[in-house]
């Protein structure tokens, strides 16, 4: 794994997509102080959401759009994985189920899971793990 690489395991980012991202956007800013930065998604913006006073996203506000229509509106967080295909494939023998496929993101690859449970995560491996 490259030096910069997030261990395996780690939780790397948390995201809530929902249909109407500017509304809950403003509802965050108001609630708990985060200063919303738009991110281009081509024809429209997400949001990283920064804490008050720092300059690292503390989250992201996504619409549920495109690749990601098939999201639920629920706190998504991120887990660094060795291979994501891999990992998917366990998920499913194991029990549980792929809410979204493997597919590209950023130079890295993820998929959103549910577990046995009903709880769903994202299976991440970052460009920089290359």
């Amino acid at each position: 794994m490259h030096e910069n690489t997030p261990p395996v395991g780690t939780v790397v980012w948390r995201d809530l997509t929902v249909p109407d991202a500017a509304a809950i956007r403003d509802f965050y800013a108001r609630v708990v102080g985060w200063r919303p930065q738009p991110v281009s998604m081509g024809d429209y913006n997400d949001f990283s959401m920064m804490p008050p006073e720092s300059s690292e996203p503390a989250a992201g506000i996504c619409y549920a759009r495109g690749t990601n229509a098939d999201l639920p509106p629920q706190w998504l967080m991120y887990v660094v994985v060795e291979d994501v295909d891999e990992s998917a494939a366990a998920c499913v023998k194991l029990g549980g189920s792929i809410v979204s496929p493997p597919r590209g993101m950023g130079g890295g690859r993820f998929c959103v899971i549910r577990d046995p449970a009903g709880a769903v995560c994202a299976l991440y491996r970052p460009s920089s793990a290359a």
